[in-house]
Parts: structure tokens; C-alpha cells; sequence
């Protein structure tokens, strides 16, 4: 588990890029992945740099092809996870021991899909994997529930959104089977989100059209979203290209 969700929520302790590694049982339990899977990644790698040559400073790119969508959902990924860990670290004010015991099940949930993208680039091309965001909670109240809960669902929705509009991206039939199973966990978690804020609201109009499909984001939308959050700047302009 995170150091992270071990201390008392250092604000400074937050500023830092979340790298902590899970056990590498629980990584292919939870994650469903198996030692071949991160093989069906390679038909995705370019020799795209994405440390970002040639990007201003503080930039950094996602590249292109299968690596970029893969770096575009492990950015996602680091930012739910370093915002989960702080809400487990710093519970707000009375918060019940059911929310307290779902939040720390979701957080363990993030971190795991966390890691699960930074290896499976890790394995394919080690050279392309984004280094660790450094998240900005500068506008979350952490004592407030209000707060914190419209920040989830801001990220819930945001993830799930963003998992639904890059499928089309992904060119590995194989890792679009386990993009999917990532994305129906995002959506358990969204759904319970916003319950906890409005019952009977995990279904809202707002995301879930007449139709009963949930929406797809592109990724511009979604990096525009996520960036007030980010200190780094993110540039996507190639991904899955």
C-alpha cells in the first residue's frame, strides 16, 4: 500500500509524484493482467519520444499510437489515486465508517490501476513511460465533504468519459478488452460517487443519455478537465495517431 495512505496527510508529502509500487500479487490479481498481456502492447509502440523532445519546459508529451492512449490513462490514473490517497490520509469532518471503508476501497482501486499502466509501458517501451504528475488539490477542501465528493465526481465522471472516447484510439484488440474492464470498475465507483452526493443519482441525464449510453469524451476535453489539477502541462496532441 501507498506510504501515502499510511501518514497524516503532509500536504508536502501530496506535492510529490506518486510512484509507490503495489505487491506484484495484488497488481495481476486485481488487474486481471497476466504476464503475456503487456506482449499485445508492442504492436502499438512507435519510436515517439515521450519525454517530450522538442516540448517547452514544465510539457509533457503522452506520444503517440497504443504508449500514448496507455500514458493518457496512467496520467488519469495518478491523479485518482493521489487524490484518493489524500481523502484516506485526511478523512473529512464525521465521516461514517461505510464511506471511510468504500473511499479506501477506491483509493486502493486507483493505485492499482496506477501501477498496472506504468508497467505495462514499463515493459514495452521503458523510455516512453511519463515520469510522475505532480497533482495541484490547491482548490479541494479536504475538511469538507461537499467539497471532496464534487471533486470525485468531477474525476469519476471524467475518467469514465474519457476511457469510453478512447477506445476508438486503441489499435490492440487485447488491450482494449482490458481498458474495458478498468473502465466498468470506474463506473461502479462514479455511480457510488454520486449516490453518496443526491441518492438515486447514479444515472444521471447529465451522463447517461436517452439512449441509456454513457458518454465519450476526446481527449482534449478531457486534458482541458484534468489540468487545473495537474502542475506539469500535458500534451496529447498525438495520441493514439
Amino acid at each position: 500500500m501507498s506510504n501515502n495512505l499510511k501518514k497524516g496527510g503532509d500536504e508536502a508529502e501530496f506535492a510529490k509524484p506518486l510512484y509507490v509500487p503495489i505487491k506484484r500479487r495484488s497488481f495481476f490479481m486485481y488487474a486481471g493482467a497476466t504476464a503475456g498481456a503487456t506482449a499485445l502492447l508492442l504492436s502499438g509502440c512507435d519510436d515517439d519520444d515521450n519525454g517530450g523532445g522538442g516540448m517547452p519546459a514544465g510539457t509533457v508529451s503522452l506520444g503517440s499510437g497504443d504508449v500514448g492512449v496507455l500514458n493518457y490513462a496512467y496520467a488519469l490514473e495518478q491523479l485518482e489515486a493521489a487524490f484518493y490517497a489524500q481523502i484516506v490520509a485526511t478523512p473529512y469532518a464525521s465521516m461514517p465508517a461505510d464511506e471511510k471503508a468504500a473511499l479506501t476501497a477506491i483509493a486502493k482501486h486507483e493505485e492499482i490501476h496506477r501501477e498496472f499502466f506504468k508497467a505495462a509501458i514499463t515493459a514495452v517501451a521503458p523510455s516512453m513511460v511519463i515520469p510522475g504528475l505532480t497533482p495541484d488539490f490547491s482548490k479541494i477542501n479536504f475538511n469538507d465533504r461537499a467539497s471532496v465528493l464534487g471533486a470525485a465526481k468531477t474525476f469519476e465522471d471524467l475518467g469514465v468519459g474519457a476511457y469510453n472516447g478512447a477506445g476508438k484510439l486503441i489499435k490492440d484488440k487485447g488491450y482494449l478488452l482490458l481498458a474495458g474492464k478498468i473502465v466498468s470498475v470506474e463506473a461502479r465507483h462514479a455511480a457510488y460517487i454520486r449516490d453518496l452526493i443526491t441518492p438515486g443519482s447514479f444515472a444521471g441525464n447529465d451522463v447517461v443519455n436517452a439512449a441509456g449510453l454513457d458518454q465519450a469524451l476526446d481527449v482534449p476535453t478531457v486534458l482541458t478537465a484534468a489540468q487545473t489539477y495537474i502542475k506539469e502541462k500535458i500534451n496529447g496532441d498525438n495520441v493514439g495517431k
